[in-house]
């Protein structure tokens, strides 16, 4: 396997299996020019992720795959963006979306449901897309979402924790 090193500004020197880097053919979306990234896990007990660009040391965002607060997420892809990523019927995907959290607010974070991350998990290529449907949006409440569906989480949940984690290694 080959590796390659990145020098983030958030996490130090990361060491990364060049099969885990994952292709934008067009960026993302205010990025364009930024194609190569990873996914890093930092903690395993978290749902959240960081989408590391092997570009730009200092650009990072946190992300999560939806299925962890709305399991019935189902966005449609259309044509065009299956056609760019090389998706059929079989084809396994990932999907992320972007996660916005407010600074010391972590109960007020939000999730990009109308721009998600589609990923090719055969070819490891990657898209933003956007998603037309009006049960969707670009904040949607990740905390509401969780209260919602789980009445356990009105008691409490450890993602406002992890997220605030999240939200402090953004911030170094």
């Amino acid at each position: 396997m080959t590796k390659t090193c990145i020098d983030s500004t958030r996490f130090g020197r990361i060491e990364v299996d060049e099969e885990a880097v994952i292709t934008f053919s067009e960026g993302l979306f205010g990025f364009e020019g930024y194609r190569r990234f990873v996914v890093l896990c930092l903690d395993e007990k978290s749902p959240f992720r960081w989408l590391q660009s092997m570009e730009e040391p200092g650009l990072a965002f946190v992300v999560i795959e939806p299925r962890h607060f709305m399991p019935d997420y189902a966005p449609t892809i259309s044509d065009a963006d299956a056609e760019a990523l090389g998706l059929d019927a079989d084809t396994p995907t990932l999907t992320f979306v972007i996660v916005t959290i407010p600074p010391g607010k972590p109960e007020q974070m939000t999730a990009n449901l109308m721009g998600p991350i589609i990923i090719n998990a055969v070819t490891r290529t990657a898209r933003q897309v956007v998603v037309e449907d009006d049960c969707y949006s670009t904040k949607h409440s990740i905390l509401q979402e969780l209260m919602k569906r789980q009445p356990e989480a009105r008691e409490g949940t450890d993602a406002g924790t992890h997220a605030q984690s999240e939200s402090e290694h953004r911030n170094r």
